[in-house]
């Protein structure tokens, strides 16, 4: 990296063209070639915006930015070349010329992330460059949980723009849990009027006696989630919606009893579970439970439609942490495992895992779930997600299965940042930036045609302890920014990146992120505001495992 750009994720490639700066001013145009159009638009959106600039359609002349299409470019990379003539953004797809106009974004300085100017009538400066890149991974993910705690549509825009100033191509949305179901389903109105909302919270780890009395809840109505797929989607997200079955189930079945195992419990007396930790009320595997949940994602695949985007066909469906104590006691369980002969209860969660496989096959969907979905068989055609470490990863990868590699103990931002008693409601093992940046996707025991399989990366940003978009910037910045650059950059070993060079970046970055209005924990620790003395977290000790 060379020491005149401080662009993060880093660039592969940038050499100067010619001393001094190409000046941007109220006479610059912005010609955009087939295919750019969407490009010019949110440049004059934002960069306009920040900038003052009217940045008109251009004419002829040199004094002008010009947007297009090259064919001797990677889909996603991108070519900035500032010097004589005019200024050029370039990409091999539509998706690589918005990253290279996120990159010539970050070269205006940071006031270019603002939402007005600040100096009207300023000369914007721009290096006379040569910038080439594009990205290691094809997936580049952040995963927002918004059951535990209710994102509003507003904060998840802005979390897809935070995302696509990064770089980052796939929102996970992780929609229901036993907690709170957040998604419209016009056939199940009760999904919103019942499981959408709790009565009190606890606040901080399960462990901790504190809760705030008052109901929590909320939901994005089928029009809301037109409007955050569309949103992403002109910004080069795609994103994938997570349902969660047969586990994470109680809201769903507060609402609707005949979901749960109701010759075990009286399902009528659930409510939407107000703690955290892993609910035992789960699904049960009737006929009932799959035609209900087979109606749910047909509303889901109307409003996520499967597009040109290469993962717009994946649906996620959890699978993760389903506790099988009712199942184990359930007459109708233990009949549906002999009926179709299965051998235990984690076969019946592979054959459940394995029914929504079939049925979203047949409609032209993938599923992806939680690496629990190894258990009892991985269902054909299934993707992973390896949170539980590498492990289910490297398994998933050997049998031919593609992974998202995402384990808890490296990119779960939920985990604490620092050691000490500063750090607010600590959970999970010290995850500084700098344990970030050395963060390393592909497992070094694959060979290379089973690493072929990890489409890439995710980190994950589970909410239970973050009961606000104050926290949840606070634990997602700025490591999202070392991460980012993780699953974009050629990066060398671990042990071998350059963090300091990666921290002189930063300096800038965060000048940038203040422009956003992020509320990032900064270098020398939380601010007074940031911190929650006395409410207890979940902090392990000791450095995590490597598998």
């Amino acid at each position: 990296m060379t020491d005149f750009v401080d662009v993060i994720p880093a660039p592969a490639r940038c050499s100067r063209n010619a001393a001094g700066y190409t000046g941007l001013d109220s006479g610059t145009a912005l010609e955009a070639r087939p295919g750019t159009e969407g490009v010019a638009r949110w440049l004059r959106a934002t960069v306009g915006a920040a900038t003052g600039l009217p940045l008109p359609e251009a004419g002829d002349g040199d004094h002008r930015i010009v947007l297009s299409i090259e064919t001797d470019l990677p889909a996603e990379g991108y070519r900035l070349v500032g010097g004589e003539g005019p200024y050029r953004i370039q990409g091999g797809g539509a998706a690589g010329v918005f990253w290279g106009a996120q990159t010539f974004r970050q070269l205006l300085g940071p006031d270019a992330f603002r939402r007005a100017p600040l100096r009207p009538g300023r000369v914007w400066d721009l290096p006379r460059i040569t910038v080439e890149d594009s990205p290691r991974f094809r997936w580049r993910g952040l995963m927002l949980d918004v059951a535990r705690h209710f994102m509003p549509k507003e904060g998840v825009l802005r979390y897809l723009d935070l995302m696509a100033a990064h770089k980052l191509n796939v929102f996970h949305f992780h929609l229901t849990d036993d907690q709170g179901w957040r998604i419209e389903i016009r056939r199940y109105p009760k999904l919103t009027e019942v499981a959408s909302w709790r009565a009190r919270t606890k606040f901080g780890h399960r462990a901790s006696p504190l809760w705030e009395e008052k109901p929590h809840g909320g939901y994005y109505t089928q029009d809301d989630i037109r409007e955050i797929v569309a949103y992403a989607a002109e910004r080069h997200i795609t994103v994938v919606p997570e349902i969660d079955v047969p586990g994470h189930s109680q809201a769903a079945i507060a609402a609707y009893p005949e979901l749960g195992n109701t010759d075990v419990i009286d399902t009528t007396a659930l409510s939407v579970w107000d703690n955290w930790g892993i609910s035992p009320n789960v699904l049960a595997p009737t006929d009932t439970t799959l035609r209900f949940y087979e109606g749910v994602f047909e509303e889901v695949l109307e409003l996520f439609p499967a597009d040109a985007a290469e993962f717009s066909a994946f649906v996620h469906i959890g699978g993760d942490e389903c506790r099988k104590d009712q199942w184990s006691e359930s007459l109708a369980a233990k009949t549906r495992i002999t009926d179709l002969g299965l051998a235990s209860e984690d076969e019946l969660q592979s054959w459940f895992i394995g029914h929504f496989d079939r049925w979203l096959s047949a409609r032209g969907r993938r599923l992806i779930g939680w690496d629990e979905i190894l258990e009892g068989g991985l269902a054909p055609g299934a993707a992973v997600s390896s949170w539980r470490g590498y492990g289910g990863g490297v398994a998933a990868a050997r049998a031919g299965h593609d992974v998202v590699m995402c384990p808890e103990q490296h990119v779960y931002l939920d985990h604490r940042q620092a050691p000490g008693e500063g750090e607010p409601v600590p959970i999970g093992f010290v995850r500084t930036l700098e344990d970030v940046y050395r963060f390393e996707p592909v497992p070094p025991q694959l060979t290379a045609d089973e690493a072929a399989h990890v489409l890439g990366t995710q980190a994950n940003v589970w909410t239970e302890a973050m009961e606000d978009s104050a926290r949840v910037d606070y634990q997602t910045f700025p490591r999202l920014a070392a991460f980012a650059e993780v699953a974009w950059s050629r990066l060398p070993a671990p042990q071998q990146r350059d963090y300091a060079d990666f921290e002189r970046r930063m300096a800038a970055h965060y000048r940038r992120l203040d422009a956003l209005g992020v509320g990032y924990r900064p270098p020398t620790g939380p601010r007074p505001w940031q911190q929650r003395p006395g409410v207890l977290g979940r902090p392990i000790e000791g450095p995590p495992p490597t598998r």
